[in-house]
């Protein structure tokens, strides 16, 4: 995650600059450049190692670099160590393109020795030297323009990248082109502006556009033109902002669901690492000693919509690893069936904002029964986080998007740890197995990440469901639950009907909805389960259905099954909700996009529901 900045108008740059990478220094402070032009003459690029206060002094605030266009960058290292060397701006041989990049060139090994080949050399260890000598090198070989040399590079580069580039012969110009990266694009009083978040102009532009997936945009002064991969030309609204807290918090996301998304790997890594001392599983911070744990006979799960999701794949993770007991309850129904409790149980609270009115009421019930109360919440001092007798804390951050994801998926892993610690403790997992289950949790925010660099796949297929009428998730054991969550998103955020079954109720029933070309989405991450659910997929393709098939790499059989199969890394199956998960979020947010809606405030929801 780097950041980019981009002036060119009537004012000195630099400053400007400066200014903006200021705003976006959250996006990395390994090193930090800039690149300024003074009219024809060539660009000046000044970089420094370390935090941006660095660059700043070195440059005297930018009154030593004078020019009136200019690009800047700070960086947050991913090839090549942090070094003035590997500090961006970037420039070709001959100083014909300079340019920044955020984002990651998968294939800059085979480009960069096919550049070597051609005559090329190289300074850096970064692949962004090779995406800038990449275009230099289309823009030489073909003559054309710098539309035509970015073109035929971004077909060529694997990755992501957000990339602002200047020529040589183009004075006062900037060309940007986006794939993945965030990109936006501002304009004000003659003077145009690049940069990967709304904060860095804040201050100067509230008119703003936003560049497309696969898009390029020719930047002058007060002037933006947006070109297509074929470098036809593309009308954009200007949109204006009313800046607010929230515009300026996504990120360059077009929407906060994306961003959340894409910010779970380090939201699920922040909430292991505060239960992780030294390799092992320390409950102290939430208040359960193994002592405490030792004493509980049976665990309730109490929870609404996604929170429930949670309970119900922790109900297979602790019952399985712990051998203890697990009910779980929809915290809406709870107390008006008058539950029998057991005073030696404990009643684990599951709610993102800690004040959901019906998981309020049931933590409340439980506590007038004497049962003992976890509350796992995502915001600290809320109702359920003071009045449980012990709190599990998920690190997720401020969750801004009424569907959830990273709250939804800090739950999980926090039930996992206690499915894993409960274990151990009452003597049902080995030493070994105890090491073994940890150091798989940590590989899943990897894992996840994984997963998002090739949510291209799932956008694609999502965008032909658009039209879809109904939608049907079907799953066995942990599978299950993960079609669950996978159906609220679908239905909450587009609008479509889905309903989620334990795939072996389909023949009692359901299996009688199935029409020519419904779409069924088969989630197989348990290898005991595997050929059963393919089975039951068959069944719904003899009936017509169309087929989306979920399971693990190596699995690819499934594609003789179904019409369209995405893969997620292999883990242990207690923990495959994590990773199942990602592509059916992907999937109701592509879904979403495609028809057009709201996904941030979908119809009739709010973020917590604070009534009954």
């Amino acid at each position: 995650m780097c950041g980019i900045v981009g002036y060119t108008g009537p004012e000195q740059a630099a400053p400007i600059l400066l200014d903006g990478l200021a705003k976006l220094e959250y996006r990395g402070y390994d090193s930090a450049g800039l690149a300024v032009r003074d009219g024809e003459s060539p660009a000046q690029v000044v970089k420094a190692k370390g935090r941006l206060k660095v660059l700043t002094e070195k440059t005297d605030g930018g009154a030593s670099l004078r020019g009136t266009c200019g690009i800047g960058h700070t960086r947050w290292a991913t090839h090549g160590e942090p070094s003035e060397n590997n500090a961006h701006p970037h420039i070709s041989d001959d100083g014909n393109v300079t340019g920044v990049h955020n984002g990651i060139i998968e294939n800059y090994q085979e480009l960069k020795d096919k550049l070597v080949r051609k005559g090329y050399t190289f300074y850096s260890s970064t692949d962004t030297e090779v995406a800038i000598k990449l275009i230099d090198y289309y823009y030489k070989k073909y003559e054309g323009t710098p539309v035509d040399a970015i073109n035929h590079a971004m077909v060529r580069i694997r990755g992501s990248y957000a990339l602002a580039v200047m020529f040589q012969a183009y004075p006062g110009e900037i060309y940007v082109a986006r794939k993945d990266s965030p990109m936006i694009l501002g304009v004000e009083d003659g003077a145009s502006f690049i940069a990967s978040d709304v904060p860095a102009i804040l201050k100067y532009t509230r008119n703003v556009y936003y560049i497309g997936n696969m898009e390029m945009a020719r930047v002058r002064k007060g002037e933006i033109t947006f070109y297509n991969l074929d470098g036809e030309e593309v009308q954009k609204e200007k949109k204006h902002i009313d800046w607010d807290a929230e515009a300026a918090e996504k990120g360059g996301y077009e929407h906060f669901m994306m961003k959340e998304i894409h910010e779970q790997p380090k939201a699920v890594a922040d909430t292991l690492n505060s239960v992780l001392k030294d390799g092992s599983i320390d409950l102290s911070e939430v208040g359960l000693t193994d002592a405490d744990i030792e004493k509980i006979s049976q665990i309730y799960i109490v929870a609404c919509g996604s929170a429930y999701h949670v309970g119900m794949a922790a109900q297979y993770v602790l019952e399985d690893l712990a051998r203890i007991p697990v009910r779980v309850e929809l915290a809406s129904e709870f107390r008006y069936r008058r539950p029998i409790l057991d005073k030696n149980a404990l009643a684990i609270i599951v709610s993102q904002s800690g004040e959901t009115a019906d998981s309020l009421a049931a933590l409340r019930e439980a506590k007038e029964h004497g049962v003992r109360t976890l509350g796992i919440v995502n915001v600290v001092g809320s109702s359920i986080a003071r009045e449980a007798d012990n709190v599990f804390y998920t690190l997720a951050g401020p969750e801004i998007s009424v569907a959830t994801t990273k709250a939804y998926s800090t739950q999980l892993i926090a039930t996992y740890t206690l499915a894993i610690q409960f274990a151990k403790v009452r003597g049902e997992i080995t030493g070994e197995q105890y090491t073994c289950y940890i150091k798989e949790l940590q590989t899943i925010p990897d894992k996840i990440r994984k997963i998002l660099e090739d949510k291209e796949r799932i956008q694609w297929f999502a965008a032909k469901q658009a039209n879809a009428k109904d939608i049907f998730f079907i799953g066995r054991g942990i599978d299950y639950a993960i079609c669950l969550e996978g159906s609220l998103k679908m239905k909450e955020i587009s609008y479509i009907h889905s309903e989620a079954y334990a795939a072996g109720e389909l023949k009692h029933g359901t299996i009688s909805l199935i029409e020519d070309g419904t779409l069924v989405i088969g989630v197989l991450t348990q290898p005991d389960l595997y050929e059963k659910t393919v089975s039951n997929m068959v069944e719904c393709k003899s009936r017509g259905a169309y087929l989306m098939g979920l399971t693990t790499y190596g699995n690819y059989n499934m594609e003789d099954t179904a019409d369209f199969v995405t893969y997620i890394p292999k883990t242990d199956p207690h923990f495959a909700t994590s990773l199942a998960v990602i592509p059916l979020q992907l999937m109701g947010y592509y879904v979403s996009v495609a028809k057009g809606l709201d996904v941030d405030k979908p119809r009739n929801l709010a973020k917590s529901v604070t009534v009954e």
